[in-house]
């Protein structure tokens, strides 16, 4: 089945790890793929590495950024680039068949600013959808996508001290 964790709140991607770990500890395949991000600093990422030695649990995560800081004003082809080479790599991992969880981290995002068409994303679901269970994460999901999904969660944000000129902190926004 397919979900999609979006809105302007806080959570869709700790949501989608929260699934991983569920999965993952029943012994299902886990790919993760995120999209606009190249960075280990991310606490899921820190303790997927300590927890996953050798692969043991099961789960894998890439990362298909350029390290920099993306808007919607400032796409640079090499974003695109490395957001076609995360697609291929989706499109193989559900070839492949081996994953019983697949995250597409920030595809939302990444569509919504034009770094991918939401055609190359309704393809892979459509091609795809009985391979894997799919979990597309990210703000601004396009309307037909969220029409192809079997779960549409939408994260709202009520109050985020962000608004109010907070920093993003280490191990709760990042």
């Amino acid at each position: 089945m397919v979900h999609v964790y979006t809105g302007n709140g806080k959570g869709k991607t700790t949501a989608a790890f929260g699934l991983a770990m569920r999965a993952a500890g029943q012994g299902l395949k886990v790919e993760i793929i995120q999209f606009m991000k190249e960075s280990r600093v991310y606490g899921e990422y820190k303790i997927i590495e300590k927890i996953d030695f050798e692969g043991k649990a099961g789960i894998t995560i890439m990362q298909f950024g350029t390290g920099k800081f993306v808007d919607k004003g400032g796409i640079s082809e090499e974003d695109k680039e490395r957001a076609g080479e995360g697609i291929a790599y989706a499109g193989r991992v559900l070839a492949g068949g081996k994953a019983g969880l697949l995250i597409l981290d920030e595809v939302n995002v990444a569509m919504d600013f034009g770094i991918l068409e939401k055609e190359e994303i309704k393809k892979l679901i459509e091609k795809y959808r009985s391979a894997s269970e799919l979990v597309l994460t990210g703000r601004g999901c396009p309307v037909e996508i969220e029409q192809l999904a079997d779960y549409v969660t939408e994260m709202k944000e009520v109050k985020h001290p962000f608004n109010d000129g907070m920093k993003g902190r280490k191990g709760i926004e990042y």
